[in-house]
């Protein structure tokens, strides 16, 4: 794979531009090299690494579990360090989940107690007013 502008690898790796340079910016993604014109160019070790990041950040995992994945890579023994770190982001998500799950009971008993008869009261605005 040639070397390409930062334009090239985010339509490859479907990455927004802004994201690519907070990625470098903040040590996930290393500076690439420079054009004589002063344009990046990156090569296929960071389309690689940015699709990495990119799966890890649509599997909900931090910066910094990502940052720990990716120090991993190459490394021995990596899987049973790799499978704590899924194993409690696992256990955050249902967490949330359970959270979600509860947000979503009270939302539905606040919405059947809503009347949408235009009267001045409203069981919605109430909840949300603290004025149940």
């Amino acid at each position: 794979m040639h070397a390409m502008t930062i334009g090239r690898l985010s339509r490859t790796t479907g990455v927004k531009i802004e994201t690519i340079r907070y990625y470098e910016k903040i040590g996930l993604i290393a500076e690439p090299d420079r054009s004589s014109g002063g344009h990046r160019l990156y090569d296929a070790v960071s389309v690689d690494r940015l699709n990495f990041i990119k799966r890890g950040r649509e599997l909900g995992f931090s910066i910094g579990d990502i940052r720990d994945l990716l120090g991993l890579q190459g490394a021995a023994p990596t899987c049973a360090e790799a499978y704590r770190t899924a194993l409690h982001h696992r256990a955050l998500v249902r967490e949330k989940l359970r959270d979600l799950r509860s947000i979503d009971r009270r939302l539905t008993d606040v919405i059947a107690g809503c009347t949408r008869d235009g009267k001045e009261t409203c069981a919605v605005l109430d909840v949300l007013s603290g004025h149940e």
